[in-house]
């Protein structure tokens, strides 16, 4: 019998951050530069923003004849709907979807971390560095 992870913490989810005894000044003092490779990689992956377009035709009076708004989620919302559908349909949550997922939040977390100085070191796109994210498999 399967024993339930949540069951000794209480939670489905568990963050943990080795904060530094000191941060370095250097790193503070240029952390609003560093952070923006990783910050645009990150938003880039998980599609943070939404493109809009808006599209208005006027006639010669300038009456509009027609109106027509485009939006573009990113990876994000295209996981939530994908997550939300099989989900729906097949009853189950792929294993390799949820650790898909995991992962993409432990990156958010690390990045998050680097922003709000609660780490000195770099966010890696692989290692869990000090950041430590835990979330269980649903069951």
């Amino acid at each position: 019998m399967e024993t339930n992870p949540t069951s000794s913490t209480g939670y489905a989810a568990r963050l943990e951050i080795d904060y530094p005894e000191r941060l370095g000044r250097l790193t503070t003092f240029f952390r609003i530069f560093w952070i923006i490779p990783i910050a645009i990689i990150f938003g880039m992956i998980s599609g943070a923003g939404e493109t809009v377009t808006n599209t208005v035709v006027l006639d010669e009076a300038g009456q509009i004849l027609s109106r027509t708004r485009e939006t573009a989620g990113g990876l994000l919302s295209g996981l939530v709907a994908a997550t939300a559908l099989m989900t729906l349909l097949r009853q189950r949550y792929p294993r390799w979807w949820f650790d898909f997922s995991r992962e993409l939040a432990r990156f958010g977390t690390r990045v998050g971390a680097y922003a709000a100085l609660l780490t000195d070191q770099y966010p890696s796109t692989e290692e869990e560095q000090s950041v430590h994210l835990e979330i269980d498999y649903p069951n």
